[in-house]
């Protein structure tokens, strides 16, 4: 469905009562779907938006957050990487990184760094997550000469061609680096930590398939193979 801004709560409505059961929500509407949902997630409320909405038997609408499980996902089931005892390194203090740290510091890190390039909103999106687990703001321009197991891109940058200014110093022998954004060339994120050190980089089309499934897992208790379905897509 394309929905337009203002009459957003009157499609999701007459979705519903059409006999619409469930809606997978994208931008810019997840803010609106947030202050739609009689009831909310721990995640979704977290996040401050929503993504899935689903009608319950009981006529309510109930909102969830599947976007930093797909991430999660996507990270530790598709690519191997362990989460558990990681330093990471979040890129943005916007709608999508907010998304995802409670996802991320559900999987026990040793430490979650969110640096923005105004350094205000880092430390109060880190302020007001901190109960979550060990969460930290901080400016693009203060990151210094820390390094970092995993270095994940939650900005817009990308869609300009634009990389966050971050040292070098901060990308190791070891470092994995992930963009959320995703297209069918390597993301200027990808090809900058690639550039400089990463020993890995993908982009984040496999957290767009991920979060899709597990929203499909919220409306019909049935969990789709999605490795197939990423294969697919990498062939378009």
């Amino acid at each position: 469905i394309l929905g337009d801004l203002e009459y957003f709560i009157d499609d999701v409505r007459e979705f519903f009562a059409a006999g619409g059961k469930g809606l997978n929500v994208t931008v810019p509407f997840k803010e609106q779907a947030w202050r739609l949902a009689d009831e909310l997630s721990a995640r979704a409320n977290s996040a401050g938006a929503v993504n899935t909405l689903t009608l319950k038997d009981d006529g309510s609408i109930r909102g969830d957050n599947t976007d930093g499980v797909g991430l999660v996902r996507d990270l530790q089931q598709n690519h191997g990487f362990e989460l558990a005892g990681a330093r990471v390194l979040l890129l943005g203090a916007g709608g999508a990184s907010r998304g995802v740290v409670r996802p991320l510091l559900e999987q026990q890190l040793s430490e979650l760094v969110i640096a923005n390039r105004t350094a205000g909103r880092a430390v109060e999106m880190a302020t007001q997550l901190q109960s979550l687990g060990p969460v930290f703001g901080c400016g693009l321009d203060e990151l210094g000469d820390q390094s970092f197991d995993l270095i994940i891109n939650g900005t817009a940058a990308g869609l300009s061609g634009q990389v966050p200014n971050i040292p070098n110093s901060c990308l190791g022998d070891n470092t994995w680096a992930y963009d959320m954004m995703y297209a069918s060339e390597p993301t200027a994120f990808v090809k900058w930590a690639l550039g400089h050190g990463a020993c890995c980089a993908m982009d984040g089309l496999g957290m767009l398939v991920e979060q899709a499934a597990e929203s499909f897992y919220l409306w019909r208790g049935v969990r789709p193979n999605t490795k197939t379905v990423i294969e697919d897509l990498r062939k378009t």
